[in-house]
């Protein structure tokens, strides 16, 4: 691509631009199958399984779906925590040319529903805590064949089945459909890279979440940047010895292409952590040797540096490349994993974007609070948050537009929203960021986040910034509410650390000293936590909905 003025950043492996392999996502498992069969996989609660074991559950289970009548374009939602029934259902639906749906198992019943509806789901796998829910979601709409697994069955030991896990004749046994597949024979489905592969779906503020459809060339091209991306660190690892703690959940884009197949192209294996429990897995932290890849959210590195048991641990001859993603992570929070020696870098990505677009070099200069550089054969430019169009100078804050192969092919059936947000190739992503002279991006807020008061445009991340600088706070985020006289105002959300007190009156002098005054938050309310989203990510959303109900009450 056209030379661009971030390109002399890049390490010194990495080109401008790759030729990605040219194959459906699912061959990407052929990969460690091929090289390292007898390697582990996956080390789920301390049982192993080996990729030529994993390929082969992969192939009986593509033979068993088929059988169930899952063709190319059907398609197949897995509910499912982190667990190697979640692998094996993904590739074997993408090697039939079926599309997998991913469902977030804390969806609520109405949720599940109105997405199942939707996406006209052919078969649906989930496990032992999600049947009751998925029995009722089937009152309100019809999933031609339903299967549960358990979270037990790779734990090693007895198994379960039908019976114990209280399944009636219309549910049938993941377990029991692997073992009962005598004949398994890998599928002859013809699948273009530009094929739909994923359906992804995003937050959204209101109604129904957007889909996202994701193609194979979208998470192979992703997946295979991340591997050339971080290769300048993970070349002196051996990949017979290269690890990944996969706690970010597979239903997550993040969690997909960094986790799984990332892992999957290095050969890595798998650590799987079906739910982030911080005292269990600082244990787990313990058990383990070394780690070459840790890709965390915020939240989940500031619960792990500040435990007791962090320095006793020493995470920074543990861990050899920690990476935060999924949300903004602070710039206090950085620099306390760096006191601790841990290299801790940030990159930005989307469900729309396969989950990358930015990051800061692996081993090249990093800039504090820039959340990086764009990947190769990636372009990024700023527009007007007034217009969209005009492209502001460097240094100004403007909308961020992203085009390359990461982009995704359009939202599921929603002509008039893919419209809006794709553009002549250009993915209008809702981030407001500013450029430097060098090309390192900055996220200042989302556009939907920024506040208007009194006429100033604030953008609340600057506040949330200052305020994890406090000693005493643990967490915080800055709200836009409705004000009579300023239009908006700013109201701070504020968790403390483990035996502080704090008033309101001390967060806002703290503010007043390091923020202009028309920033500083007028109101603060203590929480003993924030609404999260299942990676993590702080929910500005949910308590923007909070504070507009209680002024409608």
């Amino acid at each position: 691509m056209e030379e661009r003025i971030w390109h002399q950043h890049y390490d010194y492996n990495v080109l401008t631009e790759y030729r990605h392999p040219r194959i459906p996502a699912h061959e990407i498992l052929e990969i460690p199958a091929n090289v390292y069969p007898d390697k582990a996989a996956v080390i789920y609660f301390g049982n192993a399984i080996t990729y030529y074991e994993m390929k082969q559950k992969v192939i009986a289970m593509s033979t068993v779906l088929q059988e169930l009548g899952v063709k190319k374009g059907d398609r197949v939602g897995i509910h499912l925590p982190n667990m190697p029934e979640y692998i094996v259902m993904f590739y074997a639906s993408l090697s039939l040319g079926a599309i997998v749906v991913n469902f977030n198992p804390l969806y609520t019943v109405d949720e599940l529903t109105a997405l199942i509806k939707l996406t006209r789901i052919h078969t649906f796998l989930t496990f032992d805590m999600g049947v009751a829910t998925i029995n009722a979601v089937r009152k309100n709409v019809d999933i031609p064949n339903v299967i549960a697994a358990s979270v037990f069955d790779s734990m090693g030991g007895d198994k379960s089945t039908p019976q114990s896990m209280q399944l009636d004749d219309t549910w049938l046994h993941f377990d029991t459909l692997l073992s009962n597949c005598k004949n398994p024979k890998r599928p002859r489905v013809k699948i273009e890279p530009e094929d739909r592969a994923l359906i992804q779906f995003t937050g959204g503020t209101t109604g129904i979440p957007k889909g996202a459809v994701l193609t194979h060339a979208n998470i192979v091209s992703t997946a295979f940047s991340a591997v050339h991306w971080g290769a300048a660190t993970t070349q002196y690892t051996p990949h017979s010895e290269r690890t990944t703690m996969c706690v970010l959940p597979f239903f997550h884009v993040y969690g997909n292409v960094i986790c799984l197949n990332w892992s999957m192209i290095n050969c890595s294996t798998m650590y799987l952590v079906p739910k982030f429990e911080l005292d269990p897995f600082m244990d787990l932290l313990a058990s383990i040797e070394k780690l070459s890849f840790f890709p965390a959210v915020p939240t989940m590195i500031n619960a792990i540096i500040n435990h007791p048991r962090a320095k006793e641990l020493q995470l920074d001859k543990k861990i050899d490349m920690l990476n935060s993603g999924g949300a903004p992570i602070p710039v206090e929070l950085i620099e306390q994993a760096k006191d601790l020696g841990l290299k801790c870098s940030e990159g930005w990505g989307m469900s729309e974007t396969t989950s990358l677009g930015v990051g800061n070099p692996a081993i090249g200069r990093k800039k504090v609070g820039s959340i990086g550089i764009p990947f190769p054969g990636i372009d990024i430019k700023l527009v007007s948050v007034d217009d969209g169009i005009t492209e502001v100078p460097l240094g100004e804050p403007g909308e961020m537009l992203i085009k390359g192969p990461f982009v995704m092919k359009e939202y599921w059936e929603n002509p008039d929203k893919t419209a809006e947000e794709l553009k002549d190739g250009w993915l209008y992503t809702g981030d407001v960021a500013k450029m430097d002279e060098d090309g390192y991006l900055y996220i200042v807020d989302r556009k939907k986040d920024m506040i208007i008061a009194g006429g100033y445009n604030i953008y609340p991340r600057d506040i949330d910034e200052i305020l994890f600088q406090h000693p005493k706070i643990e967490e915080a985020v800055a709200v836009g509410i409705k004000d009579d006289y300023r239009g908006e105002t700013v109201k701070a959300y504020v968790v403390l650390r483990k035996g502080q007190t704090m008033t309101e009156k001390e967060v806002i002098d703290f503010c007043k000293e390091k923020l202009a005054v028309y920033k500083v938050p007028k109101v603060v309310e203590f929480r003993n936590e924030l609404p999260k989203s299942a990676v993590g990510k702080i929910l500005r959303k949910i308590l923007r909905a909070e504070e507009e109900a209680k002024q409608n009450s």
